[in-house]
């Protein structure tokens, strides 16, 4: 069976080390026999794909096996975002799967399962579809193959969702989108400009090696769209990973803008100006950021283990205003349960619109109404062996303070989490669902704090 393992987010591997044509051919039988199984051979199944090495090409014999199976098979004229293919997922009351591997390097290449509702497959999916892997499953008819453009439709959703004739007012700012050589080209751009808002670009490019970088929108990959809003008077930079459902934003003064800072600057925007109710779903890697705007705003907070596919279920139940993680994925209320680059994008030019000021302003003013600023850390640690885990993660939920600050409360959802006595400050130590690596979260009210407590915890 080779090494077929589902993470938090599909399967993913080195195309031509473990993402083979043999083991595609497997991951798609066993995700034939549960759709099948689940709901039965007239379920439809659409298939689309990101730039990716041999993304096309996989996606294909995956789309023809199926048709070859029985199902009704619509496959994607074209790349495309992983949210236009979740949401006409929705739309067609079908299962799709996309062709991706996110933000991971560009050798990796991923078959992702998105079940009719839209969002990422739960582990309870996931875990029936590995226990299939093995399994055969018989011809049950002729079915059919269509190419299928995916784009008008999702477009549509967006127009409902998203002011574009009040993002035309912003007359002032020079929005330069970064097409990072990712499957946002051709979708966010054609949106802009459908609606007649101006904008630059650069990386406009489908590249299956993503310009020699990695298609992860964080600062270290993202200098040349930094280089040219600084040089560029007041301008935003968009950017998107390589299949489209996470952002990465530049301010007015070349600053990367945390995806917990846009998450609350649009939880501010959605129930003030665009007048949503509801909760607000965050992971429990998220800032303390949202847990003080939604006191403030009178908002609940719901929080999940770290990983979209726990969001997106949490989405599903609760319906809130908007819900997100610290990765830089985000979708609203009125949208699906799975993260959209696209459409975060489109609401930080919205909220920008609707308050007439600049993205530095609005991160200015975010701080003003909660009253203090929080800075974030991420340490990962690697482990000799997967059986080191447990004793660590014993010895952390057994400790009664870091250094100088006592724990006044542990959390167990998804690792371990300590609140310190500070109030202001959090470590958050979790294990990799797949290799033997502790990844260590910290959060404080200044950088020297977590200096500080980094020191204490390597």
């Amino acid at each position: 069976m080779g090494n077929i393992k589902f993470g938090t987010d599909g399967w993913r591997a080195i195309v031509g080390q473990d993402f083979t044509a043999e083991n595609v051919d497997k991951v798609t039988d066993a995700v034939a026999k549960y759709v099948f199984e689940t709901f039965g051979i007239d379920k439809k199944i659409i298939i689309g794909y990101d730039p990716r090495n041999m993304a096309d090409e996989f996606s294909l014999r995956c789309a023809k096996r199926l048709a070859d199976i029985g199902f009704e098979v619509l496959y994607s004229k074209n790349i495309l975002p992983t949210p236009v293919l979740a949401y006409n997922a929705k739309l067609l009351n079908a299962c799709a799967l996309m062709f991706t591997a996110s933000h991971n390097p560009p050798e990796y290449l991923g078959i992702k399962f998105i079940p009719d509702y839209a969002g990422p497959a739960t582990s309870d999916i996931t875990d029936k579809i590995v226990q299939n892997l093995d399994k055969n499953i018989e011809k049950q008819r002729q079915g059919s193959l269509m190419v299928y453009d995916f784009q008008p439709e999702y477009e549509k959703q967006l127009e409902k969702l998203i002011d574009y004739d009040k993002i035309k007012e912003l007359k002032n700012t020079n929005i330069i989108f970064d097409g990072f050589y990712s499957a946002s080209i051709g979708y966010f751009d054609h949106i802009l400009e459908k609606h007649g808002i101006k904008f630059d670009v650069m990386n406009m490019e489908h590249d299956k090696n993503f310009g020699g970088g990695m298609p992860d929108p964080k600062p270290k990959y993202l200098k040349d769209l930094i280089e040219k809003v600084k040089s560029t008077p007041n301008s935003i930079g968009l950017a998107n990973d390589g299949d489209a459902d996470r952002f990465g934003v530049i301010n007015e003064l070349g600053e990367y803008v945390t995806p917990n800072e846009i998450i609350a600057i649009l939880l501010i925007h959605l129930t003030k100006n665009k007048n949503l109710q509801g909760s607000v779903v965050k992971t429990v890697g998220a800032s303390l950021l949202l847990d003080k705007v939604a006191e403030k705003l009178g908002v609940e907070i719901i929080e999940t283990a770290v990983g979209f596919k726990h969001v997106g279920e949490a989405m599903r139940k609760y319906n809130p205003v908007i819900g997100g993680e610290e990765s830089g994925g985000l979708s609203i209320q009125g949208h699906i349960p799975e993260k959209d680059g696209l459409l975060a994008n489109s609401l930080i030019l919205e909220v920008m619109a609707y308050e007439n000021k600049s993205l530095a302003e609005l991160q200015k003013e975010l701080y003003d109404f909660v009253g203090c600023k929080f800075y974030n850390d991420r340490v990962d640690k690697k482990l000799e062996n997967i059986e080191e885990i447990k004793p660590v993660l014993e010895d952390f939920k057994n400790k009664k303070e870091i250094g100088q600050y006592k724990i006044i409360k542990t959390d167990l959802k998804d690792g371990v989490k300590m609140y310190l006595d500070d109030n202001t400050s959090w470590i958050l130590v979790r294990p990799s669902g797949t290799e033997p690596l502790l990844r260590i979260y910290f959060e404080s009210n200044s950088i020297e704090k977590i200096e500080e407590l980094k020191n204490i915890i390597m």
